[in-house]
């Protein structure tokens, strides 16, 4: 999508691609301020070194990129609203027995809404972030997202939460390109930042350790491993540890009979019961799914795809709508899907939009 030239801010976490991105924006003939998010005031509480956004050497790093491009730059405290909307949801998902995408949860109430509403406070008329993803008028005249050239680098379904307001005030250059191309790029630019490796992970989560970060936030809290029958084959010292799917760190004292691994099937945050089983018995073909949010409006029941994971694949499915809620089948049943993850509507290569899941099950006659 093509636009007129504006006051532009770019968002500029310190990595590669922001800073590409805010370059061809200045490109673009856009009149660009660089801005660092500042999501702890203790950086080095979260992250450090290149592994994510959130570390004094990445605030250095946007510096430096801004001041090869020109532009002004600032660092904007982000840091309460960080902590309420993201890391404080983080827990209470965990402590819930879901599964929480921090990072869609960061794009919908920080990136593209506490950034934005700042941004459009201060004359500014959009935001650019270095996000892998395209955005198109359709014939409506509304914007739509759509899935990145790459399909690799695509970053669409964290963006699935993103409203038709806070499309039209955003900017995302490096949709029609690929991660390669980004790098070389920077080269020829020269910034410094062209061969940073990618962050990963959580970026509050110092080590990437989740189960060790939550539970010294949260302190023990013990419970029984049980198996489908009700067995208790281990112990484990905080539920919130978990999550649906989960096949590693068990510590099971007692083996399956079948010898086969397994797999974590359902979390009570309650009483703390984690049950266990085997890997087919986490198969779901139908997701309840809360707290729809639509990129323009609500789509007609009908048949669509919908991704479950951050880089997970498509999956072919009926969708309808019923008040708030949103119903999915998926035509071919999925695994190890968790409450608490996110359900993005695709149709074809456009974002409708998305819903968070709160059930899962299986049809009966199948």
């Amino acid at each position: 999508m093509t636009a007129a030239p504006m006051r532009v801010v770019a968002a500029m976490s310190g990595g590669v691609d922001s800073a590409v991105a805010a370059a061809r924006a200045v490109d673009a003939g856009h009149d660009v301020t660089g801005v660092h998010l500042a999501l702890s005031r203790n950086p080095r509480s979260y992250r450090s070194g290149a592994r994510g956004c959130c570390s004094i050497e990445d605030s250095n790093d946007a510096r430096r990129a801004a001041d090869a491009l020109g532009i002004p730059f600032y660092v904007w405290d982000m840091s309460e609203e960080f902590a309420d909307t993201v890391v404080d949801d983080f827990v209470a998902e965990y402590t819930a027995g879901r599964t929480p995408n921090p990072c869609l949860r960061c794009n919908e109430k920080i990136k593209f809404a506490a950034v934005l509403d700042r941004a459009l406070a201060l004359g500014f008329d959009a935001v650019a972030t270095g996000h892998y993803a395209r955005l198109e008028t359709g014939p409506d005249g509304r914007v739509q997202m759509h899935r990145a050239e790459d399909h690799g680098k695509d970053q669409s379904y964290v963006l699935g939460v993103l409203t038709q307001e806070q499309l039209r005030h955003s900017l995302f250059p490096l949709g029609d390109t690929t991660k390669d191309v980004v790098r070389a790029e920077a080269e020829r630019r020269g910034l410094q930042v062209a061969r940073k490796p990618d962050s990963h992970d959580i970026c509050f989560i110092a080590d990437g350790d989740n189960a060790g970060w939550l539970t010294e936030k949260l302190g023990p809290k013990p419970g029984s491993i049980v198996d489908e029958d009700g067995a208790i084959v281990g112990e484990h010292e905080g539920a919130y540890a978990f999550t649906i799917g989960q096949r590693r760190g068990l510590r099971l004292g007692v083996p399956a009979a079948d010898g086969k691994p397994r797999f974590v099937l359902d979390i009570e945050p309650v009483s703390g019961t984690v049950t266990v089983g085997p890997r087919e018995s986490l198969t779901v073909d139908v997701l309840d799914c809360v707290k729809p949010l639509w990129c323009a409006s609500p789509p007609a029941d009908g048949e669509y795809t919908v991704q479950l994971r951050a880089h997970g694949e498509e999956h072919a499915a009926r969708v309808g709508i019923v008040d708030e809620t949103v119903r999915v089948e998926l035509i071919d049943p999925a695994a190890g899907i968790a409450p608490g993850q996110a359900c993005v509507i695709y149709d074809g290569t456009r974002v409708i939009g998305s819903a968070t899941i709160d059930r899962t099950s299986r049809l009966a006659h199948r």
